[in-house]
């Protein structure tokens, strides 16, 4: 099977499904992929966590002030770039999962696509809707040009208490993303099986930060619902949403 990639016909990737499990571990161009792959998900799991842990961020906030989240989302982005630059697919090992038989081998792929593309449409459309300025470093930096301080003083207690606990509260969705897939290889069962990990460790999320989440999504949803408010009416709910978000 061959695919047409920038102009030009490249040979795809064949999985060695008749190969045996115990003889692909001890291949040792699986065992260096493997090894590659690892070693790329620790860097990003490191910079992830090393940059957020409390006296690091304080350390950083000390010297960098107001651009302390901007460069924790630029190492964030960079990290990731280099992961997926230097990843390297495990083409030697049988894969755990392949649908090839028809019809499935058809609209399968065709129902992951379509789940992947929803559930990057809620991630996208949750980012926007809990400060994306704020998340991606932005709004720190021209709060400091105006004097205004943290953006995070001006959010109330409820807020304050969710962000402390997950920054983007996308769980579902990229857990949809990393496993629904019509192959799953060894190298993607390790990208979903490690980031999985580390975000089910990573999060503290309760039953207090849900109640507000749901009352965020609602207040939004009523405010795209009805988009003809009076003068006084728009200021107010204007003026009480900023004090919940």
């Amino acid at each position: 099977m061959r695919l047409l990639i920038s102009g030009s016909w490249v040979r795809a990737p064949r999985w060695a499904n008749s190969i045996p499990w115990s003889v692909a571990l001890q291949d040792r161009s699986v065992l260096r992929s493997l090894a590659v792959d690892l070693g790329l998900l620790a860097l990003f799991t490191a910079q992830h966590s090393l940059l957020a842990w409390s006296p690091v961020k304080q350390a950083l906030q000390s010297v960098l002030g107001a651009l302390n989240r901007t460069v924790y989302c630029f190492t964030t982005a960079l990290a990731l770039q280099i992961l997926i630059h230097y990843w390297q697919p495990v083409t030697g090992a049988p894969c755990l999962w392949s649908v090839r038989h028809a019809p499935w081998s058809i609209w399968f792929p065709v129902i992951c696509f379509t789940l992947h593309f929803l559930c990057w449409a809620i991630i996208c459309s949750i980012l926007m809707i809990f400060d994306y300025p704020e998340l991606m470093g932005i709004k720190q930096v021209y709060y400091e040009c105006l004097g205004l301080g943290d953006p995070l003083c001006h959010k109330s207690p409820r807020a304050q208490r969710f962000l402390s606990h997950l920054r983007h509260p996308v769980c579902l969705e990229l857990c949809v993303v990393l496993w629904l897939l019509p192959t799953l290889s060894l190298d993607r069962l390790l990208l979903a099986g490690t980031l999985s990990t580390y975000l089910a460790l990573a999060h503290s999320l309760d039953k207090q930060d849900l109640a507000y989440l749901c009352v965020q999504l609602n207040s939004k949803v009523q405010l795209f619902a009805e988009p003809c408010w009076g003068g006084l009416d728009a200021t107010s709910a204007d003026n009480s949403n900023y004090k919940d978000n």
